[in-house]
């Protein structure tokens, strides 16, 4: 056999990556980068708003309209993303810092995401007025038809009222007091379980404000030595946030 012929025998000398493979491997690689960009950004995004859990820290102000009362409120006050628009509502609700009553912020993100501290919020719901009487318009007619057994001193200066157990309140008691050119101080609270702790809504009480609102204020019973401080602070908040 010919070194010609033998030459002519020998397998062709390719590439091992042939010029449309090298292509194919780099659009895949340029794929791979661009997807992995984009869960990276999605993740971060989505990092980001699952750590604000619906909080957020704007400014801006919404009028909102209940019954005949107009309320002028920042967005970082209002609880719920669906009630930050200027709107004619049945209703809004609010959380605020305690003691300072103010919203969410970069500042203070830790109180409002920290459910070891119930303390540190109070909650708001604030609608138009269904009854003429607030709680303290309510301690006479109705609560004290409920009360039983022996009254008893609470904290801050306030007197604690057990509850009937065939009630509509079975499982709470009624803390009162007498105030100086004032209706009495009425707020009703869950009572604590056995080794129970505090949540940030164990009390609740409602006031009137406004032409026509009722004021529905939710907070720990850890804050109960402060009941006086509270009320005149969320009386104070509402009536500022009013426009005339």
């Amino acid at each position: 056999m010919s070194t010609s012929s033998k030459g002519n025998s020998e397998p062709e000398l390719s590439p091992l990556l042939s010029g449309r493979l090298v292509y194919k491997i780099a659009a895949l690689f340029a794929l791979l980068a661009a997807t992995t960009a984009a869960l990276s950004l999605t993740g971060r995004w989505f990092g980001e708003n699952l750590a604000l859990a619906g909080h957020t820290s704007s400014l801006t102000h919404y009028d909102i309209f209940i019954g005949q009362d107009h309320l002028r409120l920042p967005a970082n006050v209002i609880r719920f993303e669906n009630q930050r628009a200027t709107s004619i509502a049945e209703r809004v609700d609010l959380y605020l810092a305690w003691p300072e009553l103010e919203g969410y912020s970069d500042d203070n993100r830790h109180l409002f995401n920290d459910v070891n501290r119930p303390e540190a919020l109070i909650f708001l719901q604030i609608s138009q007025s269904t009854m003429s009487r607030d709680m303290s318009g309510r301690l006479e007619p109705i609560y004290t038809q409920v009360f039983d057994g022996t009254a008893s001193s609470g904290p801050g200066g306030l007197t604690r009222h057990g509850v009937k157990a065939a009630s509509s309140y079975a499982g709470e008691a009624f803390f009162t007091a007498e105030r100086e050119k004032e209706p009495a101080y009425v707020v009703r609270c869950l009572e604590p379980g056995a080794n129970e702790t505090s949540t940030s809504a164990d009390c609740q009480r409602d006031i009137h404000v406004g032409k026509d609102l009722v004021v529905l204020y939710r907070f720990s019973r850890n804050l109960l030595p402060q009941w006086r401080e509270i009320d005149n602070a969320v009386d104070g908040f509402v009536k500022s946030h009013l426009v005339p």
